[in-house]
Parts: structure tokens; C-alpha cells; sequence
């Protein structure tokens, strides 16, 4: 019997900039296992749920509704330099959505915004426009981007605006990629953040605020990588985007959209800077020895806590520091919303008694006054696993640290001119 696709409401992938388009590589790689597809989108899977919702991310082309169907990804890949297509993926994506210029940005965000960026909006927004009119039912748009590059933060702020000016009724989410210097040391990473983090206010009705300090903190010290790679901070990106869209893939009750999703964890607009988690996080060597209960991947803030005999204990919880993909202390801020996803053979039961018995302060409350804090997901995945998306004030200390470092590059470039004044 042929597998049936649901009605779903889709969404446009749009991946800016070199860091966007190689972390929605990973992306997509990780969603074509998951749905049961291979690098052609051929459906090679056994289980009729893998497509019972795969058009929120795919369009299917050829042989509707049977096993030999064809699907392509919904998504826009963008770059300021040429050679998106070759990678391994080339192939799986529709040849004219591939957009990119000649000269490229130079970390440089007046160009992604005013020049280089500016001459290429007119062709995106054709691209865009041919995607939104194939859908049935638009819900939204999601942008992969970095903060610290010219083409991911100057044209990634450009789209930002003028998506919001196209289409004001769809939802907008992005997956911000936070620079840090511990990841890369060029100079003007923090202008970049600094002049894209407004639009981000404006514009943005979801912000999935990803750091790469974090990123690198949890594969020294978590994974205990050496020199970590950017194919591994990628990775982890990925592994968590597909955490948060789990929820909107497959068939389930809570969070089914991008619109319920900001509904349940949005308290104000301004407010929509989200600090995503997941447990476990482990070595891709060491996966097959490992199994987690659901008390390890919700285990939070506990200071007597003592792993289980012969558990891995990488992880303390999916609400602890050490999981958190944005480099601050949850402890120093006040919980909004939350909102947990858990994929795996997991009994509902027991996760909602373990968020009533030893999650945070804030997070217990949360649970008491909703009944549907998490959501449950058994399709797609062969492991256990746990993804969080927290509102809370402790973002600020990200914020604060992209401001300082802002600042004191802005010191140190006037005391240069200062001392070239002098000189002269």
C-alpha cells in the first residue's frame, strides 16, 4: 500500500551565507533519514508516518501519492559567492533556487545590506514568490544564518525586512548563529551581530539564538573533542533544528505550526529570543553503548546529583548550562515559557512527573499551569532523545557579551586612529 501524505502547512527554508547554506546541509542530510528519503528524495522508507507529513519541508514532484515519489525541498539557497552546488546535495534541489553573486561580501555588512546584497533581492524575492505560490497553505519562512558574516548578517537582515514587508501575515523564525572568538577571530564579527540584532527585534516573530561559544564549549567539554571543526558545530545545529521542527514533521497535538509554537512560548513580540537545549549529546563513536532514561535527559540543577551505575553521565540535563546551545547561566534569569519535545520510545507519564518533581523552580510552575509543556514523538528516530526551547531572561548575558566586545573593538579602533593622528 502507498504511503499518504497528510495536508500540511509549509514552510521556505532559506539558507543565507556561507555558515547558513553548510549548516542547512547538515540540516537537510539529517531530515532525508528521518523522512525516509535518499540524496535524489526518493522515497526509500518503510514507515507510512515518515511521509504522513513531509510536505511542510517538501514538495512532492513526481508520482504523488505512491512509493516511487519524488520530493524536493522547499528552500532557497543564497550566497554572495558562486559555488553552492557542489556539494553532495547539489542534485536534490531545483537548479533556479540557487541564488548567488560574484564578488561576495568580504564580512563586510554594508554590502550584504546596501550593494552586493541589494542588486541580488529583486531575483530572490522571484524565487521566493514562485515557492509561495506552489503552497497550499504558507505558515511561514525560516532563515539560516550567521551573525558575524557580511553575507548572513547584512543580506540575512535584508531578507528579514523585506519578507516582513511581502508577506506580513506569515510567520518568520530564525536559526541566528551567535559569533564568538573562541570559533573565529575576525575583527568585525561583532559590528556585524550588532547591526543585525535590531532587525532581528523588528522583524523576527521567532529567534532561535544558536552561539558558537556554546558550540565549542560543548564539543571540548562534552564530547571532548580537540579542535573542533566547523563540521562539528555544524553537527550539533542541525541535530537540534531538527529537534525543534519534530513537532511540526510529524503528526501530533501540541505545537503543530510555527503560529502555535510562537503562541505557547511568546509572552511579548519584542520577547522572541529562544535558548534551545538537547540531551543527549554524545559522541557518534560511542551511540551504540549508550541508553538514556527520561529522568537523565530532563535531570536539572540537582547539586547532590550522583549518576547511575554504569550510565554514561555526559549530560546533567536538558535545562542544565552544559546543554544549552547559547552560552549563559539559565540560573541568572527567570524562566517565560518553555516547551520540551521528547522523540522515543518515552512514556508521557513519566516525563510530566519528572518536570513536576525536579525540574527548576520556574519550569515546575510552568508544568502546573500546563498540562501540555511537552510533546512526544515516536517517528524518524532510532534513539532517545530530548530538545528544549526556554524564553528567558538569562539571554541577556549573550547579549551583554556581543555589546561589550562590540565596544572595546570600537576602543581599540580609536585609539589606532589616535595614534596614526600623532604620527602624521
Amino acid at each position: 500500500m502507498a504511503p499518504q501524505t497528510q495536508p500540511s502547512r509549509e514552510i521556505i527554508n532559506v539558507q543565507v551565507g556561507q555558515a547558513g547554506n553548510q549548516v542547512g546541509e547538515t540540516f537537510w542530510n539529517m531530515l532525508l533519514a528521518e523522512h525516509g528519503l535518499d540524496e535524489q528524495g526518493m522515497y526509500k522508507g518503510s514507515d507510512d508516518l515518515q511521509l504522513a507529513r513531509a510536505g511542510v519541508y517538501f514538495s512532492e514532484v513526481e508520482g504523488v501519492g505512491s512509493r516511487s515519489s519524488k520530493f524536493v525541498p522547499r528552500s532557497v539557497q543564497i550566497d554572495l559567492e558562486a559555488g553552492l552546488r557542489s556539494g553532495p546535495l547539489g542534485n536534490l534541489f531545483r537548479p533556479d533556487t540557487f541564488i548567488t553573486g560574484e564578488s561576495g561580501a568580504g564580512n563586510n555588512w554594508a554590502k550584504g545590506f546596501y550593494t552586493e546584497g541589494a542588486e541580488l533581492i529583486d531575483s530572490i524575492f522571484d524565487v521566493l514568490r514562485k515557492q509561495a505560490e506552489s503552497c497550499d497553505s504558507l505558515q511561514g519562512f525560516q532563515i539560516v544564518h550567521s551573525l558575524g558574516g557580511g553575507t548572513g548578517a547584512g543580506l540575512g537582515s535584508l531578507l528579514l525586512s523585506k519578507i516582513r514587508e511581502e508577506f506580513p501575515d506569515r510567520m518568520l523564525s530564525t536559526f541566528s548563529i551567535i559569533p564568538s572568538v573562541k570559533v573565529s577571530e575576525t575583527i568585525v564579527e561583532p559590528y556585524n551581530a550588532m547591526l543585525s540584532l535590531h532587525q532581528l527585534v523588528d522583524n523576527g516573530d521567532l529567534t532561535f539564538c544558536i552561539d558558537n561559544e556554546a558550540l565549542y564549549d560543548i564539543n571540548t567539554k562534552t564530547l571532548k573533542i580537540a579542535g573542533p571543526t566547523f563540521r562539528h558545530l555544524n553537527d550539533l545545529i542541525a541535530r537540534v533544528m531538527c529537534g525543534i521542527s519534530t513537532s511540526l514533521r510529524f503528526p501530533g497535538q501540541l505545537n503543530g505550526d510555527l503560529r502555535k509554537l510562537g503562541m505557547n512560548l511568546v509572552p511579548f513580540p519584542r520577547l522572541h529570543f529562544l535558548m534551545p537545549s538537547y540531551a543527549p549529546f554524545y559522541n557518534s563513536q560511542s551511540k551504540a553503548f549508550e541508553r538514556f532514561s527520561v529522568p537523565e535527559l530532563t535531570k536539572a540543577y540537582a547539586l547532590d546529583f550522583q549518576p547511575c551505575q554504569g550510565q554514561l553521565n555526559f549530560f546533567d540535563s536538558l535545562f542544565d548550562r552544559k546543554n544549552l546551545l547559547v552560552a549563559c547561566s539559565p540560573e541568572h534569569g527567570r524562566y517565560l515559557t518553555a516547551a520540551t519535545i521528547f522523540r522515543g520510545k518515552i512514556s508521557s507519564r513519566e516525563v510530566s512527573a519528572e518536570f513536576m518533581s525536579k525540574g527548576p523552580d520556574d519550569i515546575r510552575c510552568l508544568a502546573g499551569r500546563n498540562k501540555e509543556l511537552f510533546a512526544l514523538c515516536r517517528v524518524g528516530l532510532a534513539f532517545d532523545s530530548a530538545t528544549g526551547l526556554s524564553n528567558s531572561t538569562a539571554i541577556q548575558e549573550v547579549f551583554k557579551r556581543t555589546s561589550e566586545t562590540y565596544q572595546e573593538a570600537t576602543v581599540e579602533d580609536d585609539v589606532e586612529e589616535e595614534v596614526e593622528e600623532a604620527a602624521e
